[in-house]
């Protein structure tokens, strides 16, 4: 594949010569429409003011102008699509530079209540979610979230992964799903959305039947006076009694028109990209099923979507067009289309939550998909179904620019300890470690490549006390909240699925005493109940810890320097505990004379 960087930079280049291309055209059809006015206004001025040409030469002149309109209008659509596919880029290139922070739509709200999304900086500013979405509609949005939010079982991430690496060298199509997805405003929780899951008006077969035979006893009529062979006068009575007969559907005729006007809009504005889904070829199985569930009855979701907004674009033309207007409303034309669109909400609206969840399922794979594509060397993790195992080479933090990020290498079940007690100094990297874990864990069940050379991990769900704050709303101290977050995640430790615990500064807000007893006690019962993972601390004491538990843990320290009257850090893992502190340096730098 080319350098991403390259790639960027060529389609962003080339995107930017097209909108110029497009400017032009644009500049030009406007000054063609502003003259083809004149010519209409001349025309007029010659049939009716001089008589000197026929007026016919008006409809030629008014055909004219319509299909300037019709191509400017077009040219404007590419400008949009060319501008947002150079933004597409743009933030490409921002990302690749480490400058995508705060550039994106970031999550806020899917934080909610999560157990761990606020330690790890799952959603919100700076986030992994920031990062990763590319998304454009709510429906990817939401699948991307909840895949990050919550893990899947084995066999749905290595579905995923398989979905993720075809799409990964897919730059066309995922350009086209991005720009065609962005070309309007589609809830899924929004009008289409209730609409499709609200139940048609339903009409029985009975009444297009007897409709149809009053438009043909009005036809019939009609040429029955027109030849003189009844008075007109019951012609016009006729229809008298047709509108009494059409009246008895009035409300649920009213009903179906008044629910189907935004929804149609909606759908209209996806058929597009349903049909560039459609359209592309897949191998993945999840992929594959995809595209067949945009098909139903033989008939895909694009022609389908057609199909509507044909019907209701003939009915508003049926009721709006002055001239035939009241020919196709004496035929109760407009009442038929009415309830062909009903029916259509039959037959297909209970399938519009499925192809909404076909495009965020697809954008959800498309934004994992650029991410692989941005980060060629890293690779998708190997899934181990027995464990807990968490076993990485050179692990690194995905949201730390990746000519800035310490790698380091991380062992924990299996053949390793269960637990590692980090000790070290202020900013030494300690925290730092523990998100790189959590988050590549997150990562991996995602079914996303990870920031490492190799992982090899079993299934886990995380336990983290990185973020606790006091809660004067709660009336609740620091130390408070925390013991209920251990309690929360001693409690998930009995699940069937491992816990991975990542505890940072375990029990700070109370004394060293009962730091000790707490942390052996809390630490003994996961592991006990087969947690694996991290325990930060600056508490020394707390390395005792080991000795304590067995081989089951181990100390391990991040170490700094001071250089030329500079804190230094290289944040590298080592063995053992860290035999000093940096607090009494840190303070003398800002001046406290301690």
């Amino acid at each position: 594949m080319t350098e991403p960087r390259a790639e960027y930079g060529t389609r962003l280049k080339r995107w930017r010569e097209r909108i110029a291309d497009l400017d032009r055209r644009h500049l030009l059809l406007s000054n063609a429409r502003l003259v083809a006015a004149a010519v209409i206004a001349i025309v007029l001025w010659l049939a009716f003011g001089r008589a000197a040409v026929s007026p016919w030469w008006i409809v030629v002149a008014a055909l004219g102008f319509g299909a300037l309109a019709v191509v400017h209008a077009r040219a404007l659509q590419r400008i949009e699509r060319g501008q947002r596919a150079a933004a597409l880029y743009e933030r490409a290139l921002e990302r690749l530079s480490g400058r995508w922070q705060g550039t994106g739509r970031a999550g806020d709200r899917f934080l909610g209540d999560h157990p761990y999304a606020r330690d790890l900086d799952i959603y919100g500013h700076a986030s992994l979610f920031e990062l990763l979405n590319t998304a454009r509609t709510e429906a990817g949005e939401e699948t991307l979230a909840g895949w990050l939010g919550t893990g899947a079982v084995i066999d749905d991430v290595l579905a995923r992964q398989a979905a993720v690496d075809e799409l990964r060298p897919k730059l066309d199509f995922r350009e086209d799903l991005a720009v065609l997805a962005a070309e309007g405003d589609v809830s899924r929780t929004g009008a289409l959305a209730r609409w499709s899951a609200s139940s048609p008006v339903g009409f029985s077969a009975m009444v297009p039947a007897m409709l149809a035979m009053c438009a043909a006893i009005t036809v019939a009529l009609a040429l029955l006076a027109y030849y003189d062979i009844v008075p007109p006068t019951l012609a016009i009575g006729w229809l008298f009694v047709e509108y009494a007969v059409a009246r008895i559907w009035r409300r649920k005729l009213q009903v179906v028109i008044e629910r189907v006007g935004r929804p149609v809009d909606d759908l209209a504005l996806v058929a597009e990209l349903l049909s560039r889904i459609e359209r592309e070829p897949t191998v993945a199985p999840r992929l594959v099923a995809l595209n067949a569930a945009l098909s139903t009855d033989g008939l895909v979701a694009s022609r389908a979507i057609a199909k509507l907004t044909q019907l209701v674009s003939l009915r508003e033309s049926s009721t709006h067009n002055l001239l035939f207007a009241p020919f196709t409303a004496a035929l109760l034309v407009p009442d038929q289309l009415t309830i062909a669109i009903d029916r259509w909400h039959a037959a297909h609206g209970h399938g519009v939550e499925g192809w909404l969840r076909v495009v965020g399922e697809l954008e959800a794979f498309s934004a994992m998909a650029t991410y692989a594509y941005e980060h060629p060397a890293d690779p998708f993790p190997v899934l181990e179904p027995h464990g807990p195992v968490f076993d990485a080479d050179a692990l690194g933090h995905p949201l730390i620019r990746e000519d800035l990020a310490v790698r380091n290498d991380v062992k924990l079940g299996d053949a390793g300890p269960r637990v590692i007690v980090l000790s070290g100094s202020n900013m030494s990297g300690k925290s730092t470690m523990l998100r790189a874990v959590g988050v590549n864990v997150v990562l991996a069940l995602a079914g996303a490549p990870v920031r490492a050379t190799r992982l090899r991990m079993s299934p886990l769900v995380v336990g983290a006390t990185l973020r606790i704050t006091d809660s004067l709303e709660e009336g609740q101290s620091r130390f408070y909240a925390e013991i209920l977050r251990i309690r929360a995640i001693v409690d998930r430790a009995r699940g069937s699925v491992p816990l991975l615990l990542l505890l940072d500064e375990i029990l700070h807000g109370t004394n060293s005493h009962d730091r000790r007893i707490g942390a052996e006690a809390i630490v003994r019962a996961l592991v006990d109940a087969g947690a694996i993972g991290f325990i930060t601390t600056h508490d020394l004491a707390l390395t005792e810890l080991p000795s304590r538990l067995g081989p089951s843990a181990v100390n391990m320290h991040f170490e700094d320097r001071i250089e030329n009257g500079r804190m230094v850090f290289d944040y590298r893992m080592r063995p053992g505990v860290v035999e000093h502190s940096n607090a009494l340096a840190l303070m003398r730098a800002v001046g406290l004379e301690v």
